[in-house]
């Protein structure tokens, strides 16, 4: 049985897709279900059994020999969140009983980080292990994320084999529920369809020309593909950035998503939030050579335009 945490969200219930199309149905889906907002996530795949977040723990040490391997992809990722006490109990504490869980059962694990760990980038985008402690994040969510990073690496007693995923920008299907932290992409087309424009945060470093802040964008499916890769070759167990590689403009991510709408752009600049002002990163790119060279993952990624264009003409026009 194949476990995934977060199944009723953005990037586990996408997980769950992609299981489904390898042939998996043998899946727990593990989330708290009782949120309306993400039933049409989850409600048409296949699964063998759904579980409560609350009791996933106690289930799962019950069942343990049942379960091959686990996508532990739940999360609180709200980045304008600042109590750290909820980011400790759900990113912290849940993870480190499912890490112990897989470890003394011998059982498979993908997890996800973020890139959010990685701060304003001063220290760079490279995913040596070593270089992990010293990073410093510019908000809860992050500092989250960073903590059971270095918790994982400081672990005698590890699953078979295990994979710490640093995810960046990631836009797709199944974002719809997220509210004020869905993809660009996503509030983008929503903008066109409403009133024919997209509005991008203005810069507020003189080193940036507004539109032009840079973040390394990826497309869910990519994400997907590389989790179903880690989980059927089982290269060497550590943590690996997932991104594309290449960091693109906002402004380039609109202009795409107006050409899949067949439009001309039409773009507005509005000023970033206050409280996110100071915490806003101006410039991502992962560093993927580990993930290419160490764990050998060959296929190649979608591209901002190819990656947007499915999205908006086979998801968003059709739902």
């Amino acid at each position: 049985m194949i476990v995934v945490t977060g199944a009723a969200g953005f990037i586990g219930s996408m997980t769950v897709s992609k299981l489904n199309e390898m042939g998996f149905d043998n899946i727990a889906i593990v989330d708290d279900f009782g949120k309306a907002e993400k039933a049409s996530n989850w409600q048409n795949l296949r699964f063998e059994v759904r579980i409560e977040r609350d009791i996933f723990i106690e289930w799962a040490q019950m069942n343990a020999e049942r379960i091959d391997f686990v996508f532990h992809l739940g999360a609180r990722t709200d980045t304008t969140e600042f109590d750290y006490e909820v980011f400790r109990k759900l990113n912290i504490e849940y993870s480190k009983a499912i890490w112990n869980l897989c470890s003394a059962h011998n059982i498979g694990l993908v997890y996800a980080s973020s890139a959010a760990t990685y701060g304003d980038g001063e220290k760079g985008y490279d995913d040596d292990t070593a270089l992990i402690p010293a990073l410093k994040p510019l908000n809860p969510y992050g500092r989250s994320k960073q903590e059971f990073d270095v918790w994982v690496l400081q672990q005698q007693t590890t699953p078979p084999n295990w994979y710490g995923l640093k995810f960046f920008n990631v836009y797709g299907p199944n974002e719809y529920h997220k509210g004020r932290m869905a993809s660009v992409v996503f509030h983008g087309f929503n903008q066109i369809k409403n009133d024919g424009v997209v509005r991008l945060f203005r810069s507020h470093r003189a080193e940036y020309e507004d539109g032009y802040q840079l973040r390394d964008f990826v497309y869910v499916k990519d994400l997907t593909n590389v989790m179903a890769f880690l989980m059927t070759e089982k290269p060497k167990s550590d943590i690996y950035n997932l991104g594309t590689g290449k960091a693109r403009a906002f402004l380039d991510l609109a202009k795409a998503t107006f050409a899949a709408l067949n439009k001309e752009p039409n773009v507005e600049f509005t000023d970033i939030p206050q409280d996110i002002r100071d915490k806003y990163q101006y410039f991502t790119q992962a560093d993927m050579h580990k993930l290419r060279l160490q764990a050998g993952y060959d296929k190649s990624f979608y591209s901002l335009e190819d990656g947007v264009r499915d999205y908006v003409q086979n998801y968003l026009l059709k739902r």
